[in-house]
């Protein structure tokens, strides 16, 4: 049986030695985000401060900290999931209609919600200020729900059946919005909200939502799940947490959980919306101040013991690439079910997960072709492209089994070598642009709007990557070249200073000039960037540098370039602006005299001496 509440599940693991307790006096401004951080980077266990400045509730951090502990959590659901996953059942039919499996069925009737009139949910009432106000980096707008649950139901066919539950960044405090009234409601494109929302829109009616804090860990990790449209994540949760979900009807007429820990009813209005943000996120940088909907709070409710989880967000990797990694357990075996012809994907957690997708795909349209050429990848790559999280992808690199059995996308290294020795510039690069991206990725030409592009593999090594550093005349402003890996040059270049949606000329005039003064046959890729020391440092640096800083459309170049009938290419080096551009958003930095303070901990006779 799973925990029935995180009460429950902070006793189990605190009687394993996987849960500590702080209890001096915390403060959830910057102090307590960066304890958290400095305990996931120990690989630490998660921790209970007991004790947080301004308010009465105690905070909980570090809870899916480690593979280890996220496992032990859903033990119980896992094992059952990966006996379904065996046995080739489909998981759509088998949530909505538990009784077609034999074994296992028990565990799937979990799945089903059931009905209560009453439970700890509704012991007490609070208000959002007395909520911990967590505030993660120094330049947030306000204090944020890190780890919500939020809940709606399509106003068309209202009830649970059809249902959303997700993990959308909700801002408590800030200039904007009235105290303890409004609260921002962040959700970004490609989120199941947004059908339930335009919906209320279209009828002309506000919009039911309630945000429920805390309660059974499956009702966390549902929130976050990619889950196939027409499965409500409530159903999920029930499943993986191994015991089913009583809820209970609130006033504004939807449910929340009865064990939840808080949960904050209201309602979001026809066209009210306020700035919410900056917020520093989760590809490392601060997502700055945009109008999203605003929750109108009618009443925060809270259990008597009810504990505050949270996480803090930043560059990868953090507590959510763990939870990435658990996602991916979950659900990479389907992966050839749902996309056909797909073996493998890896959204690479530190290029900030959309940036950057590796897949291996197979290439099978013309086996009697004298050469392979990537036909069947393309169409492979267009449907990463059409459906599920994998849609928010920028660059999608593919390449073909049938090249080399052994091709692994989790081999960074490895992977970048087999695709830069075999793809054709002039042919292999396919650009989507002016369309739909990340909210979170400022490197486009506006909010939610880029270009993508995908760069295909298939057929016999094309060139010999060079292993040495070519010995080139830069021209002026450009400097410390340096050979990062087999093929991949990095290269420092000037700041930045041109305006959004414009190639920088002084790239093309470096292209030009390398074309008749050096020799870089064997440099696949070139990398510019501001820093070159900094990004050839691991492998860690280099991916998030070149794949948050750039826009596929904007920042490709290349040498011999051209454009032919809308395709465009390069005759050999590809060339990639990797640079901070102008506007793009800060770079989160931690406070010093706040990470001064936190040293602090760690010293001899502090709370957390020999954890961080």
């Amino acid at each position: 049986m799973g925990y029935k509440n995180l009460a429950q599940c902070i006793r189990d693991l605190e009687s394993r030695g996987q849960l500590i307790r702080v209890d001096q006096e915390v403060d959830p401004y910057l102090e307590v985000g960066s304890i958290q951080r400095r305990i996931f980077q120990a690989g630490g266990p998660a921790v209970f401060f007991s004790r947080v400045k301004g308010s009465k509730f105690p905070m909980l951090g570090n809870l899916f900290g480690t593979q280890d502990r996220i496992r032990f959590i859903f033990r119980d659901g896992l094992k059952v999931f990966q006996e379904m996953l065996k046995a080739k059942e489909d998981l759509t039919s088998l949530l909505l209609h538990p009784s077609r499996m034999v074994k296992g069925g028990r565990a799937l009737w979990h799945s089903r919600p059931r009905k209560v009139k009453s439970g700890p949910l509704l012991s007490t009432t609070s208000r959002v200020s007395d909520l911990p106000q967590l505030v993660s980096w120094p330049d947030d707008g306000g204090s944020y729900i890190t780890l919500p649950q939020v809940y709606s139901e399509s106003p068309a066919r209202p009830g649970f059946k059809s249902s959303n539950l997700g993990m959308y960044r909700i801002q408590m405090s800030g200039k904007p919005f009235a105290p303890d009234r409004e609260v921002g409601l962040h959700y970004q494109i490609h989120r199941g909200i947004g059908s339930h929302h335009a919906q209320a829109l279209k009828f002309g009616k506000p919009l039911p939502v309630n945000i429920f804090v805390g309660g059974a860990p499956a009702m966390t990790m549902a929130a976050i799940m990619p889950l196939p449209e027409g499965i409500p994540e409530l159903f999920f949760a029930g499943f993986l947490g191994g015991r089913r979900i009583a809820v209970l009807g609130l006033e504004n007429g939807l449910i929340a959980p009865a064990e939840a820990d808080f949960c904050l009813s209201g309602w979001v209005h026809p066209h009210h919306e306020l700035p919410e943000g900056p917020f520093g996120d989760h590809l490392g940088y601060y997502s700055l101040a945009h109008d999203f909907p605003v929750l109108t709070v009618d009443r925060v409710y809270a259990r008597k013991d009810a504990v505050w989880p949270f996480t803090t967000v930043g560059r990868p990797p953090q507590e959510d690439s763990v939870i990435g990694d658990f996602i991916h357990e979950l659900v990479g075996p389907l992966v050839p079910s749902v996309f056909q012809g797909i073996h493998e994907v890896h959204a690479v957690d530190q290029a900030g997960v959309h940036p950057l997708l590796l897949a291996v795909g197979s290439e099978r349209y013309v086996p009697f072709a004298g050469e392979r050429v990537p036909q069947e990848l393309l169409t492979n790559a267009h449907a990463l492209l059409g459906s599920t999280q994998t849609a928010l992808s920028k660059y999608i690199f593919i390449a073909a089994r049938e090249d080399d059995s052994r091709l692994n996308a989790h081999n960074v290294p490895d992977f970048f070598y087999h695709i830069l020795s075999r793809i054709d510039w002039s042919r292999d690069l396919h650009f989507l642009t002016r369309t739909t991206m990340d909210t979170l990725d400022y490197s486009g030409i506006s909010l939610n709007q880029g270009s993508k592009v995908i760069a295909a593999a298939a057929g016999p090594p094309k060139r010999k990557l060079q292993s040495t550093l070519p010995a080139i005349d830069w021209p002026e402003g450009f400097a410390a070249p340096v050979l990062f890996a087999f093929g991949i040059l990095v290269l420092q270049g000037p700041r930045h200073t041109l305006g959004r949606d414009m190639q920088d000329p002084e790239i093309q005039d470096l292209c030009r000039a390398l074309e008749t003064s050096g020799d870089l046959q064997g440099i696949a890729l070139l990398v510019l960037v501001d820093d070159s020391r900094f990004t050839v440092q691991s492998w860690d640096n280099f991916l998030w540098v070149a794949f948050t800083r750039s826009d596929p459309a904007t920042d490709s170049y290349g040498l011999q370039a051209f454009s032919h009938c809308k395709h465009w290419g390069c005759g050999s080096t590809l060339v990639l602006d990797a640079r901070h551009k102008s506007y793009h958003a800060p770079v989160l930095e931690p406070d010093p005299a706040v990470e001064k303070k936190v040293d602090a901990y760690a010293a001899p006779g502090g709370p957390l001496h020999g954890i961080i």
